[in-house]
């Protein structure tokens, strides 16, 4: 039995997350029933990702692996993958690694980008969300807020079984491009729907719904449930995970 890591690329606006659900279109699904038919295998072969993306998020380079036994070359396999999967999904690379390796745990860094666009775009309606305007100066001061280790209990969906709600961010910053603004940030883990509340938070913060010391109290003194507002999936896009 060999261990293969892939890295994927897909539209989130086509599946119901990356996580397998039953009746529901997903990326693991399509990979799974994929690799079944190339091994003609009867049982299900499991495909583990470094992380579970939500319906309509995005990934660039989602990294995952799995354990077959096959005679197909490396480069066979990928392409026989990508004739059984849809357009939507696509397998970008594949690589024979140590059985030891995981993909979820090894992972020591995993890079997310959000897009925000100014204004109107049938072009970015599911790759951005779309706002009103945007002070970048505003969001970059409070994107560095969050540098380093912090308890984002605020800043994520509660999980009476999670204990450990800190993360430790490497980097967090706001670029523009004409009126597509992208942000940037990495981490050694994120919580469940925390990227999508920062930026929800912040362009609160812009948008005079919450001031910039709420921000900085949410972060600062963590509290669960907090009502606050969650941006669009359809911004957020899986960028890259590292490995030593």
């Amino acid at each position: 039995m060999s261990r293969y890591k892939i890295i994927i690329q897909y539209d989130g606006s086509f599946f119901s997350g990356w996580q397998l659900q039953k009746d529901k279109n997903t990326v693991q699904g399509e990979i799974e029933n994929a690799l079944k038919i190339i091994t003609d295998s009867k049982e299900r072969i499991t495909i583990k990702g470094s992380g579970r993306t939500d319906a309509g998020v995005h990934a660039i380079g989602q990294v995952a692996h799995f354990d077959i036994d096959t005679s197909l070359k490396e480069e066979e396999l990928k392409n026989a993958i990508n004739y059984y999967i849809s357009n939507h999904c696509k397998i970008m690379s594949i690589s024979l690694v140590d059985n030891n390796f995981d993909s979820r745990y090894d992972a020591i860094k995993r890079t997310y980008i959000y897009q925000l666009y100014a204004g109107s775009s049938i072009l970015y309606r599911n790759q951005a969300w779309l706002v009103d305007n945007v002070d970048i100066r505003i969001l970059n001061l409070l994107a560095e807020e969050i540098l380093g280790e912090h308890d984002f209990l605020s800043f994520s969906k509660y999980d009476p079984k999670k204990n450990n709600t800190k993360s430790t961010i490497y980097s967090s910053f706001w670029e523009g491009n004409g009126d597509l603004f992208t942000y940037t940030i990495s981490a050694n883990r994120f919580l469940h729907h925390m990227i999508r509340y920062l930026v929800g938070t912040m362009h609160g913060v812009l948008k005079g719904y919450f001031s910039s010391e709420h921000f900085n109290s949410l972060l600062h003194k963590p509290r669960k449930n907090v009502q606050i507002h969650r941006a669009p999936a359809c911004g957020l896009q899986l960028l890259k995970v590292e490995y030593d």
